[in-house]
């Protein structure tokens, strides 16, 4: 508390009167007060440097409420100090220092000169002290103090200046230790930077963009004064002045400034071009080249080559046999073709397309991803580039590249191409020709998911063409374990697949199955939900899968085993379901028909009226179309007489059992297929007398298609040129005459004798003793 104590009342003089005294002890109190609160605000300055203008000027306040109380007090301040024992042995002034000083000598590490000036008490008894000479004692100079704290602001603003030049401009700072000792550093804490110093980096950079660009601008001036005489140059019939002034070309290309320059000359730029056109030499190929691809890195650029014609010598430098050429060549193009849409067009008037598919036997497998990439911007939703990489030879050289390289970009940007190709159908052969399928089935595994994505659609596109293929068990294989992959997409790549690859080809069914690919296609079935991209190839492949092979038998048990006939009848049931997957969904349906242990599953599961339903609408809807004058039914790519057909197979084949006729009678559908006799399309009518033919078993609904007057038409069926349906007619007849008397019985098979020129046994007509289909031709119960 700088040294002050209180002093008790007794050791104010003797001859104070009463009010003097209390005066003079209120007046000590407050200074004791004051010089407590200013050593607490100094302390507290120490410990919190981040508070230190708050402090300061509570600091501020506290010094000027103590001067002027010793103005107040006078020698009564004095005297009290003298009780106090704050005495000193002269009575020469003492330094005092303000709070301000004392603030900014604190923070700053330094010692500044005080504020103002006091002096001490002497050392004198009470009967020495004289009230005359008290007043000598404490002075305070106003003017000496406003000088010295003008000195102090000096130093202040001095040492500002001389940071904010090192941070900004510290090369300008000759002695910098000297200049850092003289410097008042405002730091509080070493780990908090302050304010200037967070700033002096940013002001680095700014300073350095200023000076770039200064230089930048004096670069770019200074080269466009010299282009007009290297123009010259390059025009010289001295092919060693060409070769030098292409080389530094080639140089000044590399640097922005002076490359901009030249962009900014169109004739500069012909004149690069011309020499590239004209000249031999290697060298100056390499370099004009060189300057080429530089100057291809700026659009401005490209655009210059593009109007100097550049493009058709650019692709003429792809028959160089130097690497360096070829590199500068390629590269520039594929700049072009990225990055300014027009030079397609031109690179494929200059051949293009066929010198880039040559250059794929090369063996630098960053060149080969640049020049496959430009194949693939050329090819891409132009049918006619596709045609000429395949009159180059390019499938077989893609698979090959494919085959020989792990470089990933290469094998991404070669199945870019390969994905693009594979929807053309001229390419599709070629790539699978080439051991396309077999190649790319190495690559399902990879890490890459994009490459495998890739890969998906390039066999899912070629899938279809790949129905011959021997050696692709391993391939059926991985198909099958990427039935249970969560990416949608992935699943839809496999279904499609296999749905192509089980078409028509008995080998392969065999394989799917005895994989347990059935019960996988299932089950991505049934997890599929309403996703139709899905559902429609997984049904496809199960009606592959449930025809037409030894195991087919198999395939249609394990369809039921995994609740597959659940999962159809939600689809037939569903209000969104399209034409396309009902039409899939019956064909899977009379397949699994044809095995009699699903009968009881089909039935259970609702699937004979959904059939009647089915058939019923898309009747409607065939009519309806009829009566509009417009072409037969037509949704979504499908003809309804196709629903048709498929709707009254399947209820043929299911009406094999008994119960089934029941059902399928209990529905009242027997009117609506009478009238499918008169339809134009034979195989509606095959399959209609066929389901007739099984109906009529039952002597009630054999009544009932008497009843609907079925006599005539069936009759004049037993003329038609399509045995099954002369057979099938002829069955219904005999089985319709069953209540008939005899004569009449015999009169109809006479005129069938008659009318096949053979004799037709009774118990083959009335299916006694041998099944009727013995004597009917066989039926083609099912779809690929």
């Amino acid at each position: 508390m700088d040294g002050y104590q209180y002093a008790p009342p007794s050791s104010v003089p003797r001859n104070f009167n009463n009010d003097e005294q209390e005066q003079v002890e209120s007046g000590l109190s407050m200074l004791q007060m004051l010089q407590e609160k200013k050593q607490r605000l100094l302390i507290n300055l120490q410990s919190n440097p981040h508070q230190r203008f708050e402090i300061e000027a509570s600091l501020r306040q506290v010094e000027a409420e103590i001067i002027q109380l010793h103005q107040q007090l006078g020698p009564y301040a004095a005297f009290h100090y003298q009780n106090a024992g704050q005495t000193q042995t002269s009575t020469q002034p003492s330094s005092f220092t303000s709070p301000l000083d004392s603030a900014i000598g604190s923070a700053s590490g330094s010692v500044m000169g005080s504020g103002f000036s006091t002096k001490a008490a002497s050392v004198v008894g009470d009967d020495d002290l004289d009230n005359d000479d008290l007043p000598a004692v404490f002075s305070w100079n106003p003017q000496q103090y406003n000088q010295q704290q003008a000195q102090v602001n000096e130093r202040v603003l001095q040492n500002r200046s001389t940071r904010l030049v090192r941070a900004m401009f510290p090369e300008t700072i000759k002695e910098e230790a000297e200049a850092a000792a003289n410097t008042c550093s405002t730091q509080m804490m070493p780990n908090q930077p302050t304010n200037l110093q967070r700033l002096a980096e940013p002001c680095q950079i700014v300073k350095n963009a200023v000076a770039n660009l200064v230089n930048y601008q004096d670069s770019t001036e200074q080269t466009a004064r010299i282009l007009p005489e290297l123009t010259k140059l390059l025009s010289d019939i001295d092919v060693v002045v060409v070769g030098e002034a292409a080389s530094l070309m080639h140089q000044l290309s590399k640097k922005e400034p002076s490359r901009h320059a030249i962009i900014n000359n169109q004739n500069v730029v012909a004149s690069i071009v011309h020499v590239m056109a004209n000249t031999n030499s290697p060298d100056v190929q390499r370099n004009v080249a060189g300057a080429l691809y530089h100057l291809s890195s700026d659009r401005q650029g490209l655009i210059s080559i593009y109007n100097s014609g550049g493009i058709p010598h650019l692709v003429q430098l792809l028959t160089s046999s130097v690497d360096a050429v070829l590199f500068y060549a390629i590269t520039t193009l594929h700049n072009l073709l990225v990055h300014y849409d027009p030079s397609k067009m031109a690179v494929r008037l200059a051949s293009g397309l066929e010198k880039m598919v040559a250059l794929l036997s090369k063996d630098n497998v960053k060149f080969l991803t640049i020049t496959i990439d430009c194949l693939h911007l050329l090819a891409y939703r132009h049918q006619d580039s596709k045609l000429i990489i395949l009159a180059a030879g390019g499938p077989a050289q893609l698979v090959r590249v494919m085959r020989s390289y792990t470089y990933e970009k290469l094998l991404l940007t070669c199945s870019r191409l390969l994905k693009v190709l594979s929807v053309c159908a001229s390419n599709k052969p070629e790539i699978v020709q080439a051991g396309g399928m077999q190649v790319l089935a190495m690559f399902l595994n990879h890490s890459n998911v994009r490459l495998v994505e890739n890969v998906l659609w390039i066999l899912r596109n070629l899938s279809d063409a790949a129905t011959k293929q021997d050696n692709l068990d391993s391939l059926l294989h991985i198909l099958i374990n990427l039935l249970s992959s969560s990416d949608a997409n992935v699943v839809l790549c496999a279904t499609g697949i296999l749905s192509n690859l089980t078409c028509n080809n008995a080998k392969n069914k065999v394989m799917v199955t005895q994989m347990h690919g059935t019960e996988a296609l299932v089950h991505a079935l049934i997890n599929a939900g309403d996703r139709e991209e899905i559902t429609d190839p997984a049904v496809c492949a199960l009606r592959h899968l449930t025809s037409r092979h030894v195991h087919a038998e198999m395939a249609q048990n394990a369809v039921r085993i995994h609740n597959g006939i659940s999962a159809l009848a939600a689809i037939l049931k569903s209000p969104i379901a399209r034409w396309p997957l009902i039409k899939a969904v019956i064909g899977l349906i009379r397949n699994l028909a044809l095995s009699l242990d699903n009968h009881i599953a089909l039935r259970e599961n609702g699937l004979i009226p959904i059939l009647v339903q089915m058939m019923s609408r898309a009747y409607q809807e065939s009519n309806s179309r009829h009566m509009q004058g417009g072409p037969a039914g037509y949704m979504d790519g499908v003809y309804m007489d196709e629903i048709i057909e498929g709707t009254v197979g399947a209820l043929h084949i299911l009406a094999r059992d008994a119960h089934n006729r029941l059902v399928i009678r209990s529905h009242q559908c027997i009117p609506l297929i009478v009238q499918l006799l008169f339809s134009t399309v034979d195989n509606i009518v095959r399959v209609a007398t066929g389901l007739l033919c099984e109906l009529a078993q039952e002597t009630d609904s054999a009544a009932e298609i008497e009843r609907e007057n079925a006599t005539v038409r069936l009759t004049e069926l037993l003329h038609s040129h399509n045995e099954g349906i002369a057979a099938y007619a002829a069955a219904v007849l005999f089985r319709m005459s069953e209540d008939k008397p005899a004569d009449y019985r015999h009169r109809l098979s006479t005129n069938l004798q008659q009318l096949y020129h053979t004799e037709v046994s009774p118990a083959v007509l009335y299916g006694q003793g041998v099944q009727h289909d013995l004597f009917l031709p066989s039926l083609i119960i099912s779809r690929r």
